[in-house]
């Protein structure tokens, strides 16, 4: 029966119904003869009316917080007013307040009460301000159809205005219902795509994982081998093991605990392949422009090459789809303890037109590339910022690194025009 309001919302409606009980009793008092009745004296009338004034103030503090509840508060006063013959009070205002929230936030029971109450509620003003004086013989002797046609036109002017009330709180719901039910389907949108995204990268896991365990049993058979004849070798070759078998051993790990893999494919995109990505991002029409400071000096693990790819892949993607058609410039700093990654491009302001009604294109609405470039992210420890600064969008990444240090080496990509290595002239 009652609602969770915030405290603020409650002091609201409390303090609201305060006030206009006050402004409510001056307007019932300060014309002293205008509440009469026929069945109580003046004064008991006039107190009388005072109770109902802070009854139906009561219904309006609690409106939302209990619709069904001031519902039937309202009712009560309203028969009560009706009982001890008591003229139309400013406090009766309160019913459309009243009818409005069983619409706009009841139940679906105290949803059509609102509805019964609108066309009742006629029915008994049309009954108390016609009918009720003429049986009593208290009405000005006129025609039956003149009393049938102000019964109807007070019925009808009765109903209208219940029902427009009603109405209107019904609308109000109808648009809260079609917010949430957008809001949780964006909610089911964003889960099935991060789903589907795991799904994508534990197929590359699995490829990670069997590289890696390839190696170890690779070297496992050399170092037996060599075991006999250079003991040295053998060390080197139980050392390359070790480290290759604790960078399968972190993604079995990641892969059981965040991911469920149910297919595999062949072999996924690594550092190598950044060549092919930026020339087809310049055969495009695009000035790229890649700058790698410092190179990398050890190992990089397979999953971290990966989510390179997949991050600088889905970056690019989007710098051709919305960017301004300017040059987009792809940083990458190769340190000791991780990778720090940055892909900037200048985009278009919206139109007025399109920001007044709030338009935005397919990829800025969902955002399902930036799902999928956090999830490459997390899933190797790292994290992803991707947001608009000014007039350019920046996507930057720093995914950590754990390898086995290695002769350093040219990193593919910056031999193409366009590219940059510490050293070469732009």
């Amino acid at each position: 029966m009652f609602r969770r309001l915030t405290r603020t919302q409650l002091t609201v409606d409390i303090v609201a119904a305060g006030v206009f009980a006050m402004f409510a009793v001056l307007a019932t008092v300060a014309p002293w003869d205008a509440v009469s009745s026929g069945v109580l004296p003046p004064r008991v009338a006039l107190a009388v009316a005072m109770v109902l004034t802070v009854v139906f103030s009561a219904a309006a503090a609690i409106r939302r917080l209990a619709p069904e509840l001031a519902l039937a508060v309202c009712w009560a006063a309203a028969i009560l007013q009706m009982a001890g013959g008591l003229p139309p009070l400013p406090a009766n205002v309160v019913i459309f307040g009243v009818l409005y929230t069983t619409a706009a936030y009841g139940a679906r029971r105290t949803f059509w009460l609102g509805l019964a109450s609108s066309l009742v509620g006629a029915v008994a003003i049309a009954v108390y301000i016609i009918v009720v004086p003429l049986l009593l013989g208290s009405g000005t002797p006129n025609g039956i159809g003149t009393y049938v046609f102000a019964s109807i036109a007070t019925f009808a002017s009765a109903a209208f205005a219940l029902l427009l009330s009603w109405t209107t709180g019904a609308l109000v719901r109808t648009t809260l219902r079609a917010r949430e039910n957008r809001r949780a389907q964006e909610l089911a949108e964003a889960t099935a795509l991060a789903e589907a995204e795991r799904t994508r990268i534990a197929r590359d896991m699995h490829d990670v994982v069997a590289h890696s365990l390839a190696v170890v049993i690779a070297q496992a058979d050399g170092a037996r081998y060599a075991a006999a004849s250079d003991p040295a070798v053998a060390a080197a070759t139980l050392g390359t093991i070790s480290a290759t078998a604790r960078a399968a051993l972190s993604d079995v790990r990641m892969l059981l605990t965040q991911l469920r893999h149910t297919q595999a494919e062949g072999p996924q995109p690594t550092l190598a392949d950044l060549e092919q990505l930026y020339a087809q991002v310049r055969a495009a029409g695009v000035a790229l422009r890649v700058d790698i400071d410092p190179v990398p000096t050890a190992e990089v693990p397979s999953a971290v090459q990966l989510a390179v790819f997949r991050i600088l892949q889905e970056a690019l993607t989007n710098a051709l789809r919305h960017g301004a058609g300017a040059e987009v410039s792809v940083g990458l700093a190769w340190h000791p303890e991780g990778v720090e990654l940055s892909v900037s491009n200048p985009i278009d302001p919206p139109s007025p037109l399109a920001a007044a009604h709030g338009d935005r294109g397919e990829g800025e609405t969902r955002g399902h590339g930036l799902i999928g470039m956090r999830e490459r992210a997390q899933l190797v420890g790292g994290h992803l910022e991707a947001a608009p600064r000014g007039q350019v969008f920046v996507v930057t990444a720093s995914l950590p690194i754990a390898g086995q240090p290695i002769t350093p080496g040219p990193l593919p990509g910056p031999n193409l025009p366009g590219s940059h290595v510490p050293g070469e002239a732009l």
